[in-house]
């Protein structure tokens, strides 16, 4: 059996790893070493350009943190850019989990998402009262707290959804070879392209979170966190290989 993977957590679109509070408490009490990370422009780091290099470079300092396997683990925006840097740097992540990013980013789409992001980045608060009625519209009292702990990053909208339209999250899943979890919520809006990501990688598990929306891991936390501790465990009973990372998994088809 191969040693637990740590497990590293990239966060969605405006928040920070803070959002990820319930799942660092449900991961750690599992024995696992866990590490939640704040994109650039995001967190700790708000006030910086957003780009993807910078976003690869934050991803890739927390994974080299970690001598042995890590499981990747990221949503929304944080699942497209792990999709890419798995992709790219397949011999340092052992495992992915892809959360809440299943619609391509690009078209129609991501131009009517970066108008509304616009549009309402023109409001006198930046949209800081539209972003926090409607967290607590639908989320629970305590996602609302976990989301807003480490700021909101009003700014960051547009350039982040441009940066992110670069992206070909298909390619990313096609050229990384490791095992893949998909996550998401059933009324998750961002399930489009659903097919397509299948597709791309039809050996990937699928795990709908019933009645949760976008925000899965806020909305349903003790599920979300279940289906990464699956996961990161699945990881560790397999037969080892050495990696770029250290000591990793054989899996390929979950």
């Amino acid at each position: 059996m191969t040693p637990l993977p740590a497990i590293v957590l990239v966060h969605g679109i405006r928040t920070s790893g803070t959002m990820w509070r319930r799942q660092v408490r449900d991961l750690s009490a599992e024995g696992f070493t866990v590490d939640a990370i704040d994109l650039p422009g995001h967190g700790t780091r708000i006030g910086e350009t957003f780009t993807i290099d910078g976003s690869m470079s934050a991803i890739d300092e927390a994974v080299s943190r970690h001598a042995g396997p890590v499981l990747l683990v990221g949503l929304s925006l944080g699942g497209y850019l792990s999709i890419h840097y798995a992709g790219q740097n397949p011999g340092r992540v052992t495992g992915l989990v892809a959360a809440s990013c299943q619609t391509l980013p690009r078209g129609v789409g991501l131009w009517g998402y970066r108008a509304l992001a616009r549009a309402i980045y023109r409001f006198p608060d930046r949209g800081a009262w539209l972003n926090d009625a409607m967290a607590r519209r639908f989320l629970p009292a305590d996602g609302v707290t976990d989301m807003s702990a480490g700021g909101v990053a009003l700014e960051v909208m547009d350039e982040a959804l441009k940066a992110v339209g670069t992206l070909d999250p298909l390619d990313g899943l096609r050229r990384y070879p490791g095992p893949v979890w998909f996550v998401m919520g059933g009324l998750d809006h961002f399930r489009l392209s659903q097919r397509a990501f299948l597709r791309a990688r039809p050996d990937a598990s699928v795990v709908v979170v019933p009645r949760a929306t976008h925000l899965v891991s806020l909305v349903k936390p003790e599920q979300f966190s279940r289906a990464v501790t699956d996961a990161a465990r699945a990881l560790a009973v397999d037969s080892p290989q050495i990696s770029e990372n250290g000591p990793g998994t054989g899996i390929v088809t979950p």
